[in-house]
């Protein structure tokens, strides 16, 4: 009776190490696809250079829900003033993006969490991300992103650098 048991013990401790065995396998899959940052993104529904934005921050491992109803509504209601603005606003992390920033400089602005409304890349800059297009023949104007933040007792915002391209 005592050789049953110990058979059975090790037929037990077999299949957990199996088991064990086969969870193990998996993590390197789990670790290899990381969650996904939501971000929301408000833009024009016939803007071809906010669709290509929204494909580099999916490609960059954002998980982008798209409304196509304009943006300017979300900009005003965000605080965003209109001169700091551009074809699209979105939201990441509790933080506003507006206009063609860099995956970079938006993972940058998660890692670092400032006290802000967030960044924005006034216009549309030749070269910056989803201005880049064959149709723009390789040009590169500079850029800079702006960190947006909320100026004291709430009287409009304030900028500052909060990187550059050159």
């Amino acid at each position: 009776m005592h050789t049953t048991t110990t058979t059975s013990t090790t037929r037990r401790h077999a299949l957990g190490l199996l088991a064990a065995a086969a969870g193990l396998a998996s993590l390197p899959a789990l670790a290899a696809s990381p969650a996904r940052t939501p971000m929301e993104v408000w833009k024009d529904p016939n803007c071809g250079c906010c669709k290509d934005w929204i494909a580099l921050m999916e490609k960059a491992g954002f998980a982008v829900t798209v409304h196509d109803s304009g943006n300017s509504a979300v900009r005003a209601k965000l605080g965003l003033p209109q001169n700091l603005g551009s074809c699209h606003t979105a939201l990441v992390g509790g933080y506003l993006v507006e206009g063609h920033v860099p995956a970079a400089d938006v993972f940058k602005l998660l890692k670092d969490k400032p006290k802000a409304l967030g960044i924005t890349v006034p216009g549309m800059p030749v070269g910056s991300p989803g201005m880049d297009g064959p149709e723009y023949g390789g040009r590169k104007d500079p850029f800079d992103v702006l960190l947006v933040t909320q100026n004291l007792m709430g009287s409009g915002v304030g900028t500052r650098v909060f990187s550059s391209y050159r």
